[in-house]
């Protein structure tokens, strides 16, 4: 065999079992591996880890050398013993409590993104999300999908907050916010994006507009409630009345709806916004190249394909977007 085919062969099989290194990732994250390892004094071996997870001896040491070998474990040998420890990756993004962790997101992708990716080639067939053979819930209705119990609501919410508590500094500076005294997040979920809005231009306010569930829950569970600065309104956005503001930012929004939807939208804020401010349409997001709402940069092509099985099926390009808001509003 060629080095050239050689090398062809070898990205083939890590195209074809990447799907595995996946799994790894999000079974420890739902067993619970880094916790406990964060937890632990000193390293533990894969005997005491498997009896405090309530996991199979065989299973467990399976599991925790596949993860050495993706670098989220270290292993060493005590006693004549292999005992495993995080590594500074694992401990910065796996870790629940971590300030930049990213576990729930993980989460959130394991149980919703991954379920509907089983079904890509149905998704180029039809033309339409999979939520109802993933599911069992009309592609019309995909956050009946995203928020089908309390738990997988509150765990998306989780995930979005930490997405925006690495993004959400790069997203808010792409543009000078200061001149926009009063601000409406719409769909603004939890209140981590506008928690982190009011850090970083202290002299503004910000509402944030969503669902009565979402809202109730962001109270509950969320510390942005507290801040005076930030207000909760419960409503439909494409329904009932937007709240009145200088600026509205619609963070990971658009692409999970129709063109008309979208115009539908933007034509509802252009008539929101208030009077004497004059507008334009940027792009306050995370990147054309990223999956949907996972935060994980990944090549152009498979961001355009999860948005097209777990979205409106629509990737637009930023003149694409533009387009869709030349009516006016900062998206």
């Amino acid at each position: 065999m060629c080095s050239q085919e050689g090398e062809g062969y070898r990205l083939l099989k890590e195209y074809a079992n990447g799907f595995m290194v996946s799994q790894v990732l999000f079974a420890a994250c739902e067993l619970g591996v880094f916790e406990l390892l964060a937890e632990a004094p000193e390293p533990l071996d894969s005997a005491v880890v498997s009896t405090r997870l309530g996991a199979s001896p065989s299973g467990t040491e399976l599991l925790l050398d596949a993860c050495v070998s993706l670098k989220l474990l270290q292993v060493d040998v005590r006693g004549g013993k292999a005992v495993y420890a995080n590594t500074e990756l694992a401990s910065t993004y796996l870790v629940r409590g971590s300030p930049r962790s990213q576990r729930d997101m993980l989460l959130y992708t394991g149980r919703t993104t991954y379920v509907c990716w089983r079904h890509l080639a149905e998704a180029v067939r039809e033309g339409r999300n999979q939520y109802p053979k993933a599911f069992g819930i009309p592609s019309e209705e995909l956050f009946s999908a995203i928020y089908r119990s309390e738990g997988e609501r509150l765990l998306f919410m989780q995930g979005l907050q930490d997405v925006w508590r690495l993004e959400g500094a790069r997203v808010l500076t792409a543009f000078d916010l200061s001149p926009f005294p009063l601000i409406c997040d719409l769909g603004g979920g939890s209140g981590a994006l506008a928690k982190a809005c009011v850090s970083l231009y202290p002299g503004c306010r910000v509402i944030v507009f969503d669902i009565p569930a979402v809202v109730q829950m962001a109270k509950r569970h969320f510390s942005a409630s507290e801040d005076e600065r930030i207000s909760f309104h419960e409503g439909d956005f494409f329904k009932d009345p937007l709240p009145e503001a200088d600026l509205y930012i619609l963070a990971r929004i658009l692409h999970d709806w129709t063109d008309a939807r979208c115009r539908h939208l933007l034509e509802r804020v252009y008539r929101a916004c208030r009077a004497g401010r004059w507008w334009d349409c940027g792009a306050l997001g995370g990147g054309s190249a990223r999956g949907r709402g996972t935060g994980v940069p990944t090549p152009r092509g498979l961001g355009k394909s999860s948005i097209f099985v777990v979205g409106s099926g629509i990737f637009r390009c930023g003149l694409q977007t533009l387009r869709c808001g030349r009516r006016g509003l900062v998206s």
